[in-house]
């Protein structure tokens, strides 16, 4: 019996050794220029500077395991007593390995002005060549997307297959319907390159006194691991 409780423990602390970290990206969508360039992220023990890029997706930044708390923060702590009343903050299941951090503006917020998503971006919800779209508008999108076709109704999110199968450029051609009328309103008529490597995420956004919404696509390539042996 000791022997087994023993053997018990060794595997609960094998497996408490082995749990995958986080590792995630951040975005500062369509963030004003008068917003901090970095942050401090903090998760509950340490904290680390981070970059808050606006027209691209941030390094990737490794986390502790488990469920965590984040915070974002003008300077660095280690002690969650320490966190300010009204900061910033997200919770992140120990499941969701990979994520997104999605930052938006809040100029009301006195102690980081943002506000924060968190994106499930593991391999299994997203994979390369894929396309995470999210409709922030309040209008309805609709078009070709290379050879994929796009509906997406207002406040709501669509992951869509490749739109090509090879490394090469594609035809988009989008429109959108304002609530309340029929008609279809031009959105954009471009190519957009495809990379079958990298996944990608989209955004539609509206724009204060612009009718015609404005779309950003955000790639995100990774290295794949090295193979053992080399």
């Amino acid at each position: 019996m000791k022997l087994l409780f023993i053997f018990l423990a060794l595997s609960a602390a094998a497996l408490g050794q082995s749990a995958p970290k986080h590792t995630c990206r951040i975005l500062f969508l369509d963030g004003p220029d008068s917003a901090p360039e970095t942050l401090h992220l903090f998760d509950g023990i340490s904290s680390q500077e981070v970059d808050l890029p606006r027209m691209n997706f941030s390094k990737i930044y490794e986390l502790r395991a488990g469920d965590l708390v984040l915070h974002l923060l003008p300077g660095p702590i280690e002690d969650p007593k320490m966190v300010p009343a009204g900061a910033p903050s997200t919770k992140v299941p120990a499941a969701v390995g990979d994520f997104y951090l999605l930052l938006t503006s809040d100029p009301s917020n006195k102690v980081a002005p943002v506000r924060m998503q968190v994106i499930n971006a593991s391999s299994e919800r997203l994979k390369r060549g894929q396309m995470l779209w999210f409709n922030l508008t309040e209008n309805t999108i609709g078009g070709m997307v290379g050879s994929e076709k796009l509906v997406i109704k207002p406040g709501s999110r669509i992951t869509l297959d490749p739109p090509a199968g090879t490394h090469t450029s594609y035809a988009v051609d989008l429109a959108f319907r304002i609530p309340g009328k029929e008609h279809l309103y031009p959105l954009c008529e471009t190519r957009w390159n495809h990379d079958p490597r990298s996944r990608s995420v989209a955004f539609i956004i509206s724009k204060e006194g612009v009718r015609t919404p404005r779309v950003m696509v955000f790639p995100d390539y990774r290295e794949p691991p090295a193979k053992e042996g080399r």
